[in-house]
């Protein structure tokens, strides 16, 4: 408990601005906060070299009305035409809501959006009603030329929604959030693509009130956007959700697809578990980001939802090395997998139990006391999910496997209190920027053999930048590898100074020869590194699909997924 006389920094809080930058710029629920807990508010000043009147003020909170500055650019008969198709309440031109579904919320947004730089505005923002409005919208824009993007839930951090060329964004949410069909016998549900995460596990979990079922289900894809983001989003970005490891990644979990596609081609694809009649397009179309055409529905996999059986552990490492050979060979270890499975390095570590509210507590100097020291230990947590003997055997393999590599056990509480922020953390990024403290994050997949060359190449870029946190942690477990997630935390000066350090830490994933990406997509953000990532055959063969589908190129244009990326834009590995 914080003492009457600390200095408590005068975090953002109240009501937002009608129409102003910070209404925009703001995560999730309006009305929602949350602040860093004293602990970890005494580490950033320490780390990064501040005191108590650094704190005293707010800065950049983009707390200005948005401007009426940025006119539309298409011909009256173009905007006649296209409100006529969709009803003039869901066509807007004004810059507002043009605005507020040009960016998504990496820091290169809500640095933008603090500093109050509006650019790129799709020229108008349409909420379709349904699937006869995007067949209308995208032959419409086809035949004269007009760029189309699709905004979801606005969860983006690789630009993916940014509408580089003008023209107009679909605002998927407002309307395409129907359920079109439940089949209990199959497991299966579809829905538009515009449905979020909370309403779809509502209906789900409830579905004997909600979809006259006869039994509770989950599409188990829990993202940390999880409250925010939309069904198509986590679709054509190839999303991974929290507990993947156990449910998959949402390529896992869809089972089919419908886009509206130029050319007036309606692309459906069939309902089957498997098949093996030629390559698959579901795949093909996932992860294609927008530039193919504009998914409707798509059709999930669900599973049963059994929380009574949610077996929940953690533990933790003397060291780095146990704790990764520990939890490699839980995924080899051939007895079932774990549903969320995180295993954080000894920076991150320190920072999550000060957050977590375990620092300075008996089990924290328990810990020290055994030999887990600050600054070398490393925190593992997780569940195991499903049919009730299977998640307790799951859980004692884990229990009995992390044992034979030193660990302690710390109970279910750490991964409770992990819970209870996993998706409310994205808050406090506000809190920082409002400093000029910037957090952000970058993740990539790598396999066992190449881990720790990544580990150690990517750390030793983002701490060459002096005052610098770099938190790292393995989640979204295979047997053959995980993904890396890099979470920095720096005080910088302005979007120059992020865009240079956010350059760096890509190149230095790349040429270590991890993934650009395990579930982020690519957007515009990451493109100029994925040739160097996929190679030129790959990209060969992604623009082949790109001409296939839109040959006149109207579809997310501006650099997403490389496809009409200049070539001097590139950023291929050194030699």
């Amino acid at each position: 408990m914080a003492r009457r006389d600390e200095f408590r920094p005068d975090w953002f809080e109240g009501e937002l601005p009608p129409r102003s930058f910070r209404s925009i710029l703001k995560w999730g629920d309006p009305n929602e906060y949350k602040h860093p807990n004293r602990k970890l508010f005494a580490l950033m000043k320490e780390t990064f070299g501040l005191d108590d009147e650094w704190f005293s003020k707010r800065r950049d909170e983009g707390l200005g009305a948005v401007p009426e500055s940025s006119p539309c650019r298409l011909a009256p008969e173009h905007v006649a035409a296209l409100t006529a198709i969709v009803g003039p309440e869901n066509a807007h031109v004004d810059t507002y809501n043009r605005l507020r579904i040009a960016y998504g919320k990496t820091m290169v947004d809500l640095m933008r959006l603090r500093y109050g730089v509006i650019e790129h505005l799709p020229d108008m923002a349409l909420w379709p009603r349904g699937r006869d409005d995007l067949r209308a919208i995208v032959d419409y824009c086809e035949a004269n030329a007009i760029p189309v993007y699709v905004y979801g839930g606005g969860s983006s951090v690789t630009r993916g929604v940014e509408p580089f060329s003008g023209g107009v964004s679909l605002d998927m949410r407002v309307h395409l959030k129907r359920v079109i069909k439940f089949d209990e016998r199959n497991q299966t549900i579809t829905v538009e693509a515009g449905m979020d995460g909370p309403e779809l596990e509502r209906l789900l979990r409830n579905a004997p009130e909600t979809l006259g079922a006869t039994g509770r289900y989950t599409a188990g894809h829990l993202p940390q956007s999880f409250e925010y983001s939309v069904v198509g989003g986590w679709t054509v970005t190839r999303g991974a959700g929290q507990n993947s490891t156990y449910y998959g990644k949402i390529e896992d979990i869809v089972l089919a697809q419908d886009y509206v596609c130029p050319g007036g081609v309606d692309l459906r694809t069939r309902e089957f578990p498997a098949a093996a009649d030629g390559p698959d397009l579901d795949q093909i179309m996932m992860g294609s980001e927008g530039t193919f055409g504009v998914l409707y529905s798509a059709t999930l996999r669900v599973r049963r939802y059994m929380p009574e059986n949610t077996r929940r552990y953690s533990f933790i490492f003397r060291d780095w090395e146990s704790a990764k050979e520990a939890a490699r060979e839980v995924m080899q270890g051939e007895f079932g997998m774990p549903s969320v499975f995180r295993l954080s390095d000894p920076e991150e570590s320190d920072v999550a139990l000060r957050l977590y509210g375990v620092s300075g507590t008996a089990l924290d100097a328990a810990m020290t006391a055994f030999g887990y020291k600050p600054g070398e230990r490393c925190l593992m947590l997780g569940t195991a999910d499903g049919e009730r003997g299977f998640a307790r055997h799951v859980e004692r393999r884990i229990k009995r496997i992390c044992g034979r590599h030193g660990a302690m056990g710390t109970t279910a509480y750490v991964t409770r209190a992990w819970e209870r922020g996993r998706f409310r953390d994205p808050y406090m990024r506000e809190d920082l920027q409002d400093f000029g403290i910037m957090i952000d994050t970058l993740e990539c997949t790598v396999n066992w053999t190449n881990l720790e060359e990544v580990h150690t190449g990517v750390r030793a870029f983002c701490h060459s930048r002096p005052n610098t946190i770099c938190m790292t942690h393995m989640s979204h477990f295979y047997p053959q590898g995980c993904n890396l997630y890099f979470i920095f935390i720096a005080k910088m000066d302005g979007l120059d100074e992020y865009l240079a350090y956010q350059a760096g830490i890509l190149d230095a994933i790349q040429e270590s020869g991890a993934t650009m990406s395990h579930h982020h997509g690519i957007g515009k953000a990451f493109a100029p590194w994925l040739e160097g990532d996929v190679g030129p055959e790959a990209m060969a063969v992604f623009r082949a699909l790109k001409r296939h589908f839109d040959p006149k190129g109207v579809m997310n244009p501006g650099g997403t997924l490389a496809l009409d990326l200049p070539d001097d834009q590139r950023r291929l590995p050194r030699k």
